[in-house]
């Protein structure tokens, strides 16, 4: 039987081999290695086996068949691929396996919450006062932020939402934009107020709301939610926060909600200030970390620029809790038990240093217009205004391109994938991991130019 030992540093050198050799594969397995994935399957054995074969097994069939996301050449969504000091930090934390849920579970974690928490405020232009919660991605971020948000706007009623519940309670008006993203919807049913009982405010052509048809402030009676978002999710477009906010404070009892998954970290570029102009005036944002930071998965951050909120809504009392000192993250997210997200975070941050996460903001969107700029020159027909890292691509009609997105995924060495825009087939191409640099623009586009002729 293999000794811990030995296991831990066999399954240490499997993930080291496939970190270096991700960048000369595919971004998608071939099919013989998907077909190898059977060798996984079987019955559950009736004693104890070597664990050295498990890693073994893993390493040697699951690795082949996965999707290149941490190399320089995915495209389909907008996964980012790992830092290596955010995968080293990950095995670290892995290793220690600590419990973030208070400090005297975890001093570190506590610690380390704390120096992040100031740092991403900076970095990002947030208020210094706003709250931060670490959780598993930007769907339970806009989750938190917007349960946050129902239980202040009830209690600014006299309705403590937390104490009877929603049964009864004063009506929210929730506004959200038409092209909003299917997370903020399932965000907002989990909380109770609703898929589809919202206020949809009509879209432009590049998917931000129209905010010149918001109603009057005045002619609204009773709470307001104002669900906004930043970098839309096929376009990158941003909606008007600067006018969002302003509409908020003339209502008075209102709320400003932005989701940001990805867009939000144009906030640390300096480069994108007439984008997010106004965006920090939010009341709450989500985004996600294993995005464009570049972290592992999964790891989603809530900003709360309400001090209080997070843990008005979230608090859990039990007899066994002990007072504590400095910030208890169990008593601001939805989970109790959590892992340590924000070491990885400090760890890409303390290394990047603010000039290098807006370089790798920069580096990702430059990649996006020269992507952009070759497949137009080539007879595409791109679709958006590429003013962050997502391009909008169609070949000829809807039905070729859905062709096109076949055959570039049967071809392998890049991966891009479907979108519906405005109810029809488009490409969508997300630049978002930090290995991508123009040179790999370039191949991209060629690949893909070369499938198109390959239709012919």
């Amino acid at each position: 039987m293999t000794s811990d030992i030995e296991l831990l540093r066999a399954a240490a050198d499997y993930a080291i081999e496939y970190a270096a050799s991700i960048d000369a594969r595919d971004a998608a397995p071939t099919p013989d290695a998907i077909e190898q994935l059977a060798a996984l399957d079987g019955p559950l054995p009736d004693r104890p086996t070597d664990p050295g074969e498990a890693i073994a097994l893993l390493a040697d069939i699951g690795g082949p068949a996965t999707m290149g996301s941490t190399g320089p050449d995915y495209y389909g969504f907008v996964n980012g691929a790992t830092l290596p000091v955010a995968l080293g930090a990950s095995m670290l934390v892995n290793a220690w396996d600590q419990n973030a849920a208070l400090p005297v579970m975890s001093p570190v974690a506590a610690k380390v919450h704390d120096v992040t928490r100031r740092w991403l405020t900076e970095l990002l232009g947030l208020p210094s006062v706003s709250e931060v919660a670490f959780v598993t991605g930007a769907t339970v971020a806009n989750a938190s932020c917007l349960a946050a948000a129902r239980d202040a706007l009830l209690l600014d009623v006299g309705w403590d939402a937390q104490r009877d519940g929603l049964f009864g309670a004063p009506a929210i008006t929730v506004v959200i934009g038409d092209k909003a993203h299917s997370t903020l919807r399932k965000s907002l049913g989990l909380i109770g107020l609703g898929r589809e009982r919202v206020t949809i405010m009509p879209a432009d052509d590049q998917g931000r709301m129209r905010t010149d048809l918001l109603p009057d402030p005045d002619s609204l009676d009773g709470p307001v939610l104002v669900c906004a978002q930043a970098g839309e999710v096929n376009t990158g477009a941003f909606d008007r926060f600067e006018t969002l906010a302003d509409w908020v404070g003339q209502h008075g009892n209102a709320w400003l909600h932005v989701d940001g998954a990805f867009g939000l970290w144009a906030l640390a570029d300096p480069t994108r200030t007439e984008l997010v102009d106004g965006l920090t005036r939010a009341d709450s944002l989500a985004t996600d970390a294993h995005k464009w930071l570049n972290v592992t998965y999964d790891c989603g951050i809530a900003f709360v620029t309400r001090p209080g909120a997070l843990r008005r809504t979230f608090a859990a009392v039990a007899g066994y809790l002990p007072p504590d000192e400095g910030f208890e993250a169990m008593h601001h997210t939805p989970q109790s038990s959590q892992r340590a997200r924000q070491i990885e975070v400090w760890a890409v941050l303390r290394t990047l240093g603010r000039s290098g996460v807006a370089e790798l903001v920069q580096r990702a969107c430059d990649c996006a217009v020269a992507i952009a700029e070759q497949l137009r020159s080539d007879g595409f027909e791109i679709l958006n205004d590429v003013v962050l890292n997502q391009v909008l691509v169609r070949y000829r009609d809807p039905e070729t391109t859905e062709r096109l997105i076949t055959e570039i995924q049967r071809d392998g060495r890049i991966w891009c994938g479907p979108t519906k825009w405005n109810g029809s087939t488009a490409m969508r191409i997300s630049v978002s991991s930090w290995k991508t640099d123009l040179d790999n623009a370039r191949h991209a586009a060629e690949v893909i130019i070369a499938c198109a002729d390959a239709l012919a």
